[in-house]
């Protein structure tokens, strides 16, 4: 893959709705992030973990993807578990938790109204992912954290939606040495109806770990 520089600001209005929401957020909650929020980790890192968009009282709160709102709990502590965070816990952007050989970004970086975010926000976003994806190298990891993140990565990747079915636990070839693993959002109605399980979800990085590290 070749690199691209990153093009993303936090002070970016692409999208009018959302810049709109977030401008009357900032009133409501003068404390807020209430921007677009970039993506957390590091740069170098073989794994991205691609999230749907900011919370409204996480990321969008904190200005961390996951931080500070009920997903990000199962998240951080499975990724601690697999040994790609220092800490079980993302509390805020002055903590001192670091990711190791790990990424996280969102498919769409603005916290959308009722967090359903439109098709073309997700399109004029997808420069951003893509961006992200280009920093992966030969033998890196994607994990699609539900079907809005799958979607985006396939359009990022100018890929078929229909040759590549979202599923909990599937993998796809997606790019030369690029692996997708699809999983179902660790969002509160999934973990609370058990849907998801952290068992499930840390099987998802069990395999992750093994496609990383294989022997």
């Amino acid at each position: 893959m070749i690199l691209k520089n990153s093009t993303f600001t936090n002070k970016c209005t692409r999208c009018p709705r959302l810049t709109a929401f977030l401008t009357q957020i900032k009133v409501d909650f003068p404390d807020y992030y209430a921007r677009p929020v970039p993506s957390f980790g590091d740069k170098k890192a073989r794994l991205l973990v691609v999230g749907l968009a900011p919370g409204m009282h996480g990321a969008n709160r904190t200005g961390r993807p996951f931080t500070g709102d009920h997903a990000g709990i199962l998240l951080y502590q499975t990724l601690y578990n697999h040994g790609f965070s220092s800490s079980p816990e993302s509390e805020a952007v002055t903590d001192d938790l670091l990711l190791r050989d790990c990424r996280i970004t969102n498919a769409v970086r603005c916290l959308p109204p009722q967090n359903k975010p439109l098709g073309e926000e997700v399109k004029k976003c997808n420069q951003f992912l893509l961006e992200e994806i280009q920093m992966l190298p030969r033998g890196g990891v994607l994990v699609a954290l539900g079907a809005v993140a799958h979607s985006a990565i396939l359009k990022a990747l100018q890929l078929k939606q229909a040759q590549f079915a979202f599923g909990h636990g599937c993998v796809h070839q997606v790019d030369s040495g690029i692996t997708m693993i699809d999983s179902y959002h660790c969002s509160r109605y999934n973990t609370q109806t058990r849907r998801l399980t952290s068992e499930m979800f840390g099987d998802v990085f069990v395999t992750a770990r093994k496609l990383l590290n294989p022997t």
